[in-house]
């Protein structure tokens, strides 16, 4: 295929490149005005990782014409060609762009209006003879929309920026709040220093106090009308429906035939030599997998057979498409899959290649030694320290409750609700973390029991600490590390109540499993020979005795922990190993069946995601942060939601409204049970603003814990 001459240095570093469509042909958009897109044109984006992997864009403005957008598209599927066929292809229209996109412009995507056709070209320029109005929006993803100079264009509810050139005023309306005025201050500070080189001077203006200079530009300032709630309310729950799609014969007459109605999906679903659609138009979102081994007509046509499918389909213009190969699958599509599992994919000659954000984040072994100097490490293992604090236990009775017996401490029973509450010291000060275990046996009043009791005893120690809710079987590693090396034992069914002993089985089995920390737990699992995992350890209790079975990959961690169990089962036990089992071990499992016998992938850290949850529209709704997220991305007047995929953590900011904290504990629950991969039960962590342990302060960069000791909107305004 003949290639741009443009593309020769395509990739050849980590970063961003931006190239716009001129009478048909590519031009480069110079390094200090990436960010700013004219709504009349198209143009082709590539972003390089460290890894690397790419991801290609084709971006189409409100008005851009129809044979820009066709070239765009022509020049995407060349620089796709060019690396390899590796980039995941995205499109994006104006205003509906995809999150991967907007996390390139931290400071806020600005649109121009007009475009080449009318003569209007990127340049940095001394020329300070600039005057526009600039209307910005959001408060995760930053867009900043040139509008009419005119007050006609202002509203209360947001900020404007009045650009003069020489001098940029920031004009925020009365009932703007502080979280967005802060983001607007960011989109003035990158025009100031990357537009201007630093030449322009910056002001604030408050609504009702304009200077002349604002006056002079504008007219005289008439009534402004209050703001609109943003459109962005769209309901949540549909948006995770999807629909699979085989392709075939992509290259001449385009059919597709049905493989599942909806998600989630099972990998084994796409085969190698084929395409496929998934079709998730509910969200306004359409991507096309290629198989490795599709025949290459069908691969180079997979941006046209999806923009074909969108026409079909009568799906609106501004539908996102991504378009990706095996192995660059991005994290929206593979949460469609139950089952998902990440192999080292290696493409082209031997070149291994990680993929898009993930290749920023390396699992860092687990060492206890330095969990107080390695902030990574803690919250990738979700330890706040080794487990060696005070614990202690209670269990739910009768709407109140009851000291556990230290002795039996490490018990728990499916039947029952316990809190557990952790005391530990960071630095010179005493942190708590509250565990709320619930059994899946116990009864509905008890669990809501279990709630009232947790927040009665937050409020009791002055509501600091961290507040985890269990589920049975989903215990994070911290949970399992406090029992002093033992492991942690979680029995079917049954009470830990004097006299409330349901009469067990006769016939028992445990699985044993070492998590990444090296803490143990013991798991009553239903006594069948599916169950057993050749990862694993495995304990079976029978009327014919006790055996240990031990399977291939399992550790001596493993067999230690296992040990205990058999102790405390009663009786001496037999040792198997896994190949070598006793006819007697087959029949007390009911006959021997498939089981789990693939040696376990090394879980691959999936790159964390950041939601914010706010009801400054008037609904309860989550959107997410674009980008690599920091701390100054937690907005103080919202709760935002941390999945880490093991846990997800509730984050309360200081300001937040009593709806936003009241509805935070069940939007927490509702998005992970409209996951698409079908996750359940996984563990909620609630956080407060200033009271952060090192297991959410480990996923963000730079965590200061001075932060918020001076007000964000003062410190930026120091910038001016």
């Amino acid at each position: 295929m003949v290639f741009h001459k443009e593309f020769q240095n395509a990739g050849k570093e980590p970063g961003l490149q931006i190239w716009r469509i001129e009478k048909m042909d590519l031009k480069p958009v110079p390094k200090q005005l990436l960010g700013n897109f004219f709504t009349g044109d198209a143009y082709v984006v590539l972003h390089t990782t460290s890894a690397p992997s790419y991801n290609v864009h084709m971006w189409l403005g409100n008005e851009c014409s129809q044979d820009e957008g066709g070239a765009a598209a022509i020049f995407a599927m060349q620089l796709d060609d060019h690396l390899g066929g590796a980039p995941v292809q995205y499109r994006e229209v104006q205003n509906n762009e995809s999150v991967t996109f907007l996390g390139y412009f931290k400071t806020g995507i600005k649109y121009k209006q007009g475009g080449v056709a009318s003569g209007f070209q990127h340049v940095v320029t001394n020329d300070m003879n600039v005057k526009r109005l600039l209307h910005i929006k959001g408060r995760r993803a930053i867009r900043a929309t040139e509008v009419n100079m005119s007050w006609a264009s202002f509203n209360r509810g947001d900020c404007f920026i009045i650009d003069l050139g020489k001098d940029i005023y920031q004009w925020c309306g009365s009932d703007c709040n502080r979280f967005e005025q802060l983001k607007a201050s960011e989109v003035a500070i990158g025009i100031r220093d990357n537009e201007r080189n630093g030449r322009a001077s910056l002001h604030m203006v408050e609504d009702g106090a304009e200077p002349e200079a604002v006056i002079a530009a504008l007219g005289c300032k008439p009534n402004i009308p209050a703001g609109s709630p943003d459109d962005e309310t769209t309901d949540r729950s549909n948006q995770k429906k999807g629909t699979l799609y085989m392709v075939s014969d992509a290259a001449g007459s385009m059919k597709t035939s049905l493989v599942a109605q909806s998600s989630p999906f099972k990998q084994e679903m796409l085969t190698p030599t084929e395409c496929y659609i998934l079709d998730n138009g509910v969200d306004s979102k359409i991507f096309l997998w290629k198989g490795p081994n599709a025949n290459t007509e069908e691969r180079k046509a997979a941006m046209k057979v999806a923009e074909q499918y969108i026409k079909d389909k009568n799906y609106p213009k501004n539908t996102q498409i991504q378009v990706m190969p095996a192995g660059g699958e991005t994290t929206l599509f593979k949460q469609f899959f139950s089952n998902w599992k990440d192999k080292d994919q290696t493409t082209g000659p031997g070149q291994a290649y990680s993929i898009g954000r993930i290749a920023k984040v390396s699992q860092v072994p687990f060492d206890a030694s330095s969990l107080h100097s390695n902030k990574t490490m803690a919250a990738q293992h979700g330890m706040v320290d080794d487990g060696s604090g005070k614990v202690q236990i209670w269990r739910v009775e009768g709407g109140d409750k009851v000291p556990v017996d230290p002795s039996s401490n490490g018990q728990f029973y499916g039947g029952d609700c316990y809190l557990i509450l952790y005391t530990y010291r960071q630095g010179s000060r005493e942190q708590h973390i509250i565990y709320t275990w619930q059994g899946l046996k116990c009864t509905q009043d008890e669990l809501a029991a279990s709630a009232f009791l947790t927040v009665k005893l937050d409020d009791s120690m002055g509501g600091s600490p961290v507040q985890v809710r269990v589920t049975q079987g989903q215990e994070p590693a911290h949970l399992m590390s406090l029992f002093k090396g033992k492991p942690m034992i979680i029995h079917m069914g049954g009470t830990s109540r004097k006299g409330g002993q349901s009469q067990t089985g006769n016939t028992r089995l445990f699985q044993i499993r070492q998590s990444s920390t090296r803490a143990t737990r013991a798991v009553e699992v239903e006594p069948t020979a599916s169950k057993l995992n050749t990862n694993d350890v495995f304990v079976l209790k029978c009327p014919d005795g006790l055996f240990l079975w031990k399977g291939v990959a399992a550790s001596e961690e493993e067999m230690a922990a296992a040990k205990h169990v058999c102790s405390f089962l009663g009786g001496s036990a037999t040792d198997i190993s896994e190949g070598k089992e006793p006819a007697g071990f087959w029949s007390a499992l009911g006959g021997k069946k498939d089981y789990q016998t693939s040696k376990s992938l090394q879980k691959t850290v999936k790159p964390p995601r950041l939601f914010g949850c706010s009801n400054k529209t008037g609904r309860l709704i989550a959107d997410e942060v674009p980008g690599d997220f920091t701390q100054s991305d937690l907005a103080t007047d919202d709760v935002m939601l941390l999945d880490t995929w093991d846990q997800i953590f509730v984050w309360i900011g200081n300001d937040a409204n009593e709806v936003e904290r009241n509805g935070a504990d069940k939007i927490a629950k509702d998005y992970v049970d409209s996951d698409p991969s079908g996750r359940r039960g996984t563990p909620v962590i609630t956080v407060k603003q200033g009271f952060e342990p090192p297991t959410f302060t480990g996923w963000f960069q730079a965590w200061d814990a001075k932060m918020w000791d001076t007000d964000p909107l003062d410190r930026i305004r120091g910038r001016f």
